[in-house]
């Protein structure tokens, strides 16, 4: 197995649990939106900072390098990129929250969210990165695939929590960019850890400034808060960033945009409902971009033909 199809199955499995996340995110719509997101980050802090000491012990007993970044450099680029991913972080989650709290349609939040998988490779082209092809052809199926698969009976009328959705994809496709640019150059845990801080401060910061949370609210949205802040948070964020790190962020993007599809099978499984052949066919298409995109077309290309003697 290949490092990039080794860091796209992280980057699947993390799409996998924020599929899941949508009707947790759902369930807790009731509570405010600064409120839940505070929670589920606070607890995503409670799961990463004993995991770096559990991931010191691990490398420690390997012989691995391990520790909090030694060099003033290496801090500098710890703190500097956590703070800048966590503050995109922060936008993107409390602008999704904010949406689902207004209009709880999941599909359609999964639909808008995943326009980041548009933003980032036009990101990227308008700071130099270059985008194939092939690639941008992957873009096409997932954008077709998410909309056969979420949009069941068009666009109709984008109401303000639709709009505020596509604001989301925007902050969420400005922190894939940064990760991008500071997961290669910082531990991926500690980098999470410092990036769910970061968030959970600000959270905090605006629970207190417009919300007024009572802990009886807290305690009926509890289990949605603790899908989202030990896996969606925890895990799954942790595992964008290992993941991604030295990936091209479009096929990243690529990779995580299968979460609506999870989306779709865990209402599939979990709840009962049925996938129509629309549907389906929508799923097929993401699945087909992310599959094409781990291909390796170009290498297939430049193979020379053998020629008899």
């Amino acid at each position: 197995m290949t490092r990039q199809t080794r860091q796209t199955l992280m980057l699947v499995l993390a799409a996998g649990i924020w599929g899941m996340a949508f009707v947790a995110q759902s369930m807790g719509a009731q509570l405010g939106a600064f409120t839940f997101l505070a929670g589920r980050s606070w607890l995503g802090v409670a799961v990463l900072w004993p995991l770096t000491a559990v991931l010191d012990r691990i490398r420690r007993k390997n012989g691995e390098a391990y520790g909090w970044p030694k060099t003033k450099e290496e801090k500098t680029n710890l703190y500097r990129g956590g703070v800048i991913m966590g503050f995109w972080l922060f936008l993107a989650a409390a602008t999704q929250q904010i949406a689902i709290t207004i209009d709880p349609s999941t599909a359609k939040a999964s639909f808008l969210t995943a326009m980041y998988v548009v933003l980032v490779p036009l990101a990227g082209a308008l700071f130099g990165r270059r985008v194939g092809g092939r690639i941008w052809l992957c873009v096409a199926l997932a954008v077709g695939g998410l909309y056969l698969l979420c949009m069941k009976n068009g666009f109709g009328r984008l109401q303000g929590s639709d709009w505020l959705l596509l604001l989301c994809a925007v902050w969420f496709a400005a922190q894939i960019m940064a990760i991008d640019k500071y997961s290669p150059l910082a531990d991926g845990v500690r980098l999470s850890l410092v990036q769910f801080f970061t968030v959970s401060v600000l959270a905090t910061v605006c629970m207190l400034a417009f919300e007024q949370p009572t802990l009886t609210a807290v305690r009926q949205n509890l289990w949605p808060m603790l899908y989202c802040g030990v896996f969606s948070s925890g895990v799954a964020y942790t595992l964008q960033i290992v993941g991604q790190k030295g990936l091209n962020p479009t096929v990243a993007c690529l990779a995580m945009c299968l979460e609506s599809v999870f989306g779709a099978l865990g209402g599939w499984l979990v709840l009962n409902q049925t996938l129509s052949g629309r549907e389906i066919g929508g799923c097929a298409l993401i699945f087909a971009a992310v599959v094409l995109a781990q291909l390796p077309v170009e290498q297939l290309w430049k193979k020379p033909v053998a020629t008899k003697e």
